[in-house]
């Protein structure tokens, strides 16, 4: 715990020999909330931009079409027998 608290450059409150484990913690509390807050809002806004990327994609893919639609030609035994008469 001491030196976590000396990486992080923590001193004591005045009045305080050293840096008590409350002290430290509400600070790390703090901070890692904030953190996991902006976190969720910057995945959900990432998600957002991929999804609307994906749409785009699909929107493309529907304006071309990956085949031809040929006209139906009247070959078949109906279009035969129907002339006929």
């Amino acid at each position: 715990f001491l030196e976590t608290t000396a990486y992080f450059c923590m001193k004591p409150k005045m009045g305080e020999k050293e840096v008590s484990p409350h002290s430290f913690f509400s600070i790390w509390h703090e901070f890692s909330s904030d953190f996991k807050d902006f976190w969720k809002k910057e995945n959900k806004l990432i998600l957002q931009e991929r999804v609307k990327e994906a749409e785009e994609v699909c929107r493309q893919k529907k304006g071309k079409s990956l085949y031809n639609i040929r006209p139906k030609h009247d070959s078949g035994i109906v279009s035969k027998s129907c002339s006929n008469t």
